[in-house]
């Protein structure tokens, strides 16, 4: 009796040490073999830091692991991964893939089903490598408890996190149909087959991770489910199931990660990552114009209108503004091509113009264009904004007077003053266009620049092209000469090493019709060489109510394919191809954006396609799409469908300037035909992003 209270004093005073002793703060949850918050072989309930965007690379005997995970949302995880294995080679026909050893694509989700509380611990549910072959498919529930220093894991899982069927499926209990699962791999990958999820052996895992008194350092122990026995690199030995790893963070940005794994088998690797919501730019913060009233008569005066002018593009960012009054109120427009959030330039366009605000004038009304279509018109009450630049005084705050408007812009002015704006615009740009994970080679590339020009002929008619000049590329290596025996699909894309093999070629050259039908309602057709492999003709329309949360948008064209031995002239294959498309910002999903398009495409296949983006408080924009159509897994080929992920990075991070201006980075699994959209240079809902208030 007295041992048993010994034991028990003994317990309670390291439980009380452990949550007493002074340890180092947690760096968050570090990544596991194949991405995602965890151990090592296992996943965690733990979820990494809104925002968060990493680099992953293993490396073992048999496998090489590239994964990039993004943190979207509090609740949500996603990674997208590339498996090198080393034990297989992509293809029986060594002319096609030469001695390239087999990639995998996947695919994985984890959500948070809740957080850890006092008593209870986090709980997550994921699915791994839901859109590939199924070489690593699994399911799993997970539940994560600190304590202490120590952050304890067990969870159940199904699929590759369950092979050795240590315990009974407890889904068996519902149906005898959970207690067997399909182990056959895809043979085109690119498939999204759920009905396994959940089914067949199932097996405990879990672990714990030690954060060290030396905070770099983590330490981890974990029991894994998996046997190997049915692996793709070949059935591997397992001398244990408990694993070993370290993590030590060697910068904010670096982790460095070295396991040893199975009782056999050594695994090293690294992680590198940011946080897209805590990206700032390098630019110092530009001051805002000072408020100092200088009121000039009831009639504009030229040098005071003209000081204003520079100062509407130098400190408001407003390109070729303009400057007239109408009435009581002192009409702005212009472009604003500086501040990536219109309502910064609004601001001080305000102040500026209230600094030599004519007599009489009640009223400012700030009207920003793009591509000379109108998008929003700000409209302030001279008095509430006098007295907020004054300053209110104490417990007589009030607020502005302003609010966001359809487009005003007066038909007939008393007197105006502008600068006007160049008609002709020159720009030189380096281009990546890139594939990952082909047969023919891991990862593809063209590295160019790309000369544009813009001319406007009229205030709605804008002719402009681009000259590509090709510095390197690798797509000599695509050997896809023809679709799979089976399909019927024309070579709209794959005649990609054929385009790129030219030095020097005419990009696009196209004129186009831009107008603005009000009430939200906008237009534009266009003709010419529309891309590089493309040219003819098309129209859109698009419907954005203003500051809403959806849009619906329209086009149609005809086009025809141009000759890649002389891209002046046009190939005999022609096709008419054109979608509607939704957009909408769920208001549940905060500066989320679903697009929905629905139509025919390049190769003359009919379906959808559906891309989700998530912008971060830095501007970036992270985004998946995936498209399906008509075309069969066989017809298709490799890939079963057209799918891929981008990230879009606002040029303001890496200048000492704000701008507006973006690059797009953007991987692509595979070059096929099916599901190919026409590459349309302007896109109206881009074009007209200054109507939300709060995506751009």
């Amino acid at each position: 009796m007295k041992k048993r209270y010994l034991f028990s004093l003994v317990a309670l005073s390291v439980a009380n040490a452990c949550q007493a002793a002074s340890y180092p703060t947690p760096l968050g949850p570090s990544q596991t073999d194949f991405g995602g918050a965890g151990l090592l072989q296992t996943p965690t309930a733990r979820m990494a830091k809104e925002g968060e965007f990493s680099f992953n690379y293993r490396d073992n005997d048999q496998y090489r692991f590239y994964s990039i995970s993004v943190q979207p949302m509090p609740w949500l995880e996603t990674t997208v991964r590339y498996t090198d294995v080393r034990t297989r080679k992509y293809s029986n026909d060594p002319s096609f893939s030469g001695d390239q050893t087999y990639k995998d694509k996947s695919f994985d989700v984890k959500l948070r089903l809740w957080e850890e509380g006092y008593w209870l611990p986090e709980m997550s549910v994921g699915m791994r490598d839901i859109g590939g072959t199924g070489l690593f498919d699994g399911e799993y529930l997970v539940a994560t408890k600190a304590w202490g220093p120590f952050d304890f894991t067990l969870g159940m899982g199904w699929g590759y996190l369950g092979n050795s069927g240590d315990v009974r499926n407890p889904f068996c209990d519902a149906s005898d149909r959970f207690c067997t699962r399909n182990n056959e791999h895809a043979a085109t990958g690119g498939t999204v087959d759920l009905g396994d999820s959940f089914r067949g052996p199932a097996a405990i895992f879990g672990g714990v991770e030690y954060q060290t008194p030396w905070q770099p350092l983590r330490l981890k122990l974990e029991y894994e489910g998996n046997d190997y026995q049915g692996d793709f690199a070949g059935k591997l030995k397992q001398d244990s199931k408990f694993n070993f790893g370290a993590v030590y963070r060697v910068t904010n940005w670096a982790d460095v990660n070295m396991s040893y794994e199975r009782g056999n088998t050594f695994m090293a690797g690294f992680t590198l990552r940011t946080n897209f919501n805590e990206l700032k730019p390098y630019y110092a913060e530009q001051s805002m114009p000072v408020y100092q009233p200088e009121p000039q008569g009831r009639e504009l005066q030229q040098d005071v209108v003209a000081n204003q002018l520079s100062e509407l593009e130098d400190k408001a960012g407003f390109t070729a503004p303009k400057i007239q009054v109408k009435d009581n109120t002192l009409y702005m427009t212009g472009t604003q091509s500086k501040y990536r959030y219109s309502e910064d330039g609004v601001v001080r366009a305000n102040i500026i113009l209230m600094n030599h605000l004519p007599e009489g004038v009640d009223t400012l009304a700030v009207t920003e264009t793009r591509y000379n279509l109108p998008q929003v018109t700000t409209k302030t009450d001279v008095s509430s904004l006098r007295s907020q630049l004054e300053g209110y005084p104490l417990g007589h705050e009030q607020t502005l007077q302003q609010k966001r408007l359809e487009p005003l812009l007066p038909e007939n002015t008393d007197q105006g003053y502008y600068i006007e704006d160049d008609r002709l615009s020159f720009s030189l740009s380096p281009t990546l266009t890139q594939s990952v994970g082909g047969a023919e080679s891991f990862y593809m590339y063209q590295i160019g620049l790309l000369g544009s020009a813009n001319l406007w002929v009229t205030d709605h008619l804008l002719t402009s092209g681009g000259v590509f000049v090709n510095l390197a590329n690798n797509y000599g290596r695509f050997n896809y000469t023809a679709p799979p025996p089976d399909s019927q699909l024309p070579r709209v894309r794959t005649h990609i090493r054929e385009y790129v093999g030219n030095d020097v070629y005419l990009n696009d050259l196209q004129a186009n019709y831009f107008q603005s039908f009000g009430d939200g309602i906008y237009g534009q057709v266009y003709g010419g060489y529309l891309e590089s492999m493309f040219g003819g003709v098309g129209a859109e329309m698009l419907y954005r109510p203003l500051d809403t949360d959806w849009a619906v948008g329209v086009n149609a064209n005809w086009v025809k394919q141009r000759d890649w031995d002389d891209m002046m002239r046009f190939a005999d294959y022609d096709a008419v191809t054109g979608h509607i498309t939704g957009y909408w910002k769920p208001p549940f999903a905060d500066d989320v954006l679903m697009a929905l398009s629905v139509g025919q495409y390049l190769a003359k296949d009919k379906g959808a396609t559906i891309d989700l983006s998530k912008r971060f408080d830095s501007g970036v924009v992270a985004g998946v799409y995936a498209t399906f159509t008509d075309v069969t897994r066989e017809e298709y080929g490799e890939g079963s469908f057209t799918k891929g992920f981008y990230i879009s990075i606002p040029l303001e991070l890496m200048t000492t300037s704000p701008s507006r201006s973006r690059t797009r980075i953007g991987w692509t699994p595979l070059t096929r035909d099916g599901g190919q959209m026409l590459s349309r240079k302007y896109q109206l809902y881009g074009l007209t992003s200054d109507r939300d208030v709060r995506f751009r």
